[in-house]
């Protein structure tokens, strides 16, 4: 008899486990670290003994869905830096070991997305992006209920789309301008370090030698006026990033996520005043809203995978 369905986030520093039942209710949750030596050839042994401890019937699983943190083509890894894994085919992998077909595989911010649109943020909505600002940039995008993923898993990697064309800093992926370097959290000081030279007056920030992005938001919401033009530049950014969404799948919503959205309604006001001013007339009403399910979303979205292809 099948009982349960597994959410799986496999991230560069941790595995999260999302256990739940066939109404897609969490019914417990835990992880374990990432082995990334030996070009993560542990990481599977790891993830099944996890399994086999929690669930010893295997047979009592209805399917397993994954998020990894790469590009993903029909459940094909074919490269996941983050955890030096390269042409990895999971569900070829997992089937004869853990005695199931239904085994299911996203890019993590794609899966963390599709947990927003269903049961966070989204509020089961079929059409939804979510833009997650953290140390770097990360987009999913669903489009009818079902995963954007493109020719070769790389659809809606927004956090690359070249925005800073004024004053250009090198972003990982090795191009010049890119969101990610001016909107995650790093982003953020990197436009601090750039204005606070031209800055007249003082400003609470210069109080620290390196002030962090929560810093720079906590000095915004207290008035600061260099702190208020730096998050004033990256919502511009994060705005425009959004009506390119807007007029590319036309989203219901655009969930925000990530460390810095914790600055609250205090970022989404102005980054939807920046969407709405820009966006095309029959797309202005998409909403913008912050996440709400943190870092559960991924466990969410990876058992929807289950429920989608299964």
């Amino acid at each position: 008899m099948k009982r349960y369905i597994y959410g799986i986030d496999i991230g560069g520093t941790s595995i999260k486990f999302g256990l739940f039942d066939l109404d897609f209710k969490l019914i417990d949750k835990w992880e374990t670290p990432t082995d990334k030596t030996d070009a993560g050839v542990h990481i599977i042994d790891d993830i099944v003994t996890a399994i086999e401890t929690h669930t010893p019937k295997l047979d009592e699983v209805l399917g397993y869905g994954f998020g990894v943190p790469g590009p993903v083509v029909k459940h094909y890894i074919p490269v996941c830096v983050n955890l030096g894994w390269k042409d990895v085919d999971l569900p070829g992998m997992l089937k004869e070991r853990l005695n199931n077909d239904n085994i299911f595989v996203g890019n993590d911010a794609n899966v963390a997305c599709l947990g927003e649109a269903f049961i966070g943020a989204g509020h089961g909505r079929k059409n939804v992006a979510m833009i997650t600002l953290g140390t770097g940039v990360g987009t999913g995008i669903v489009v009818d209920g079902h995963i954007l993923e493109g020719h070769n898993g790389s659809a809606g990697e927004i956090g690359h789309l070249t925005v800073a064309h004024d004053y250009p800093i090198v972003c990982n992926c090795g191009k010049t301008g890119c969101l990610e370097t001016v909107a995650s959290a790093t982003g953020i000081r990197n436009i601090y370090n750039r204005r606070k030279g031209d800055h007249i007056g003082h400003s609470v920030l210069f109080d620290t030698p390196f002030p962090t992005a929560k810093e720079i938001f906590d000095a915004a919401k207290d008035g600061d006026l260099l702190a208020l033009e730096v998050v004033d530049e990256a919502a511009d950014y994060i705005g425009y990033a959004c009506h390119v969404i807007g007029i590319t799948t036309n989203p219901s919503v655009i969930v925000i996520g990530g460390g810095v959205s914790k600055a609250g309604d205090f970022l989404i006001r102005r980054i939807q005043s920046v969407y709405r001013n820009l966006a095309f007339k029959a797309s202005v009403d998409t909403k913008i809203v912050a996440a709400t399910l943190g870092n559960d979303a991924g466990i969410h979205g990876a058992a929807e995978l289950v429920k989608i292809y299964g």
